[in-house]
């Protein structure tokens, strides 16, 4: 586990005691925090204990989750043969930890498309929906008619638009305009920051 990773994830973190929860912990995600729930009888020297591994848990947890820039690439390979027969074919697929508020952004003139760490440890359909966004702004560069009649065939598309979505919504961020694209010639995805509900991981 990278250390620097712990600590930045553990000054993020936000514990809350309940009387009720007696032998259990968990962890989850909930907006831009982990929240780790414990038991009230805990000692402020448990507490520190418990939010340690659960932290450390769920990171390793989503790192097992995170392909790396080059599974990023094969994943992209795949989903342009399945469902664009192949004709996207970018140049590079990496992580961005630069992306703003945009799920992912597309140079087409360049080839390159970047994702933005933020979907680190997202499930697999919604990662694969962006890759695919991008990947058909290779062959179109704006969100018109023919874009998203070429998105159809991907039949997750309303169920990842609307996890997005509400992940804006959940992190406070304004209305996005999904059919506007970034000025310089990159169209990008959804805008706004992204944490999975439910990702939590509990101990008993």
């Amino acid at each position: 586990m990278d250390d620097e990773a712990l600590a930045t994830a553990l000054e993020r973190v936000e514990v809350r005691r309940s009387r009720r929860r007696t032998r259990t912990v968990s962890a989850f995600r909930e907006g831009g925090r982990t929240v780790v729930a414990i038991p009230d009888r805990f000692t402020a020297t448990q507490e520190r204990e418990w939010v340690r591994r659960m932290v450390t848990k769920m990171l390793a947890s989503e790192r097992r989750r995170t392909p790396s820039d080059a599974q990023l690439e094969r994943r992209a390979a795949e989903l342009s043969d399945r469902y664009l027969d192949g004709r996207a074919r970018p140049v590079s697929v990496a992580w961005s930890a630069r992306q703003g508020r945009r799920w992912g952004s597309c140079t087409p003139s360049e080839g390159t498309i970047r994702i933005s760490t933020r979907l680190r440890g997202v499930p697999r359909w919604v990662l694969d929906y962006v890759l695919l966004h991008e990947l058909t702004h290779l062959l179109h560069a704006g969100h018109g008619p023919e874009f998203w009649a070429e998105l159809e065939a991907y039949p997750r598309t309303d169920r990842a638009r609307g996890f997005l979505e509400g992940f804006a919504h959940a992190t406070d961020l304004p209305p996005q305009d999904t059919d506007a694209d970034e000025p310089g010639g990159e169209a990008d995805g959804y805008r706004g920051d992204l944490e999975e509900p439910g990702a939590g991981v509990d101990a008993g």
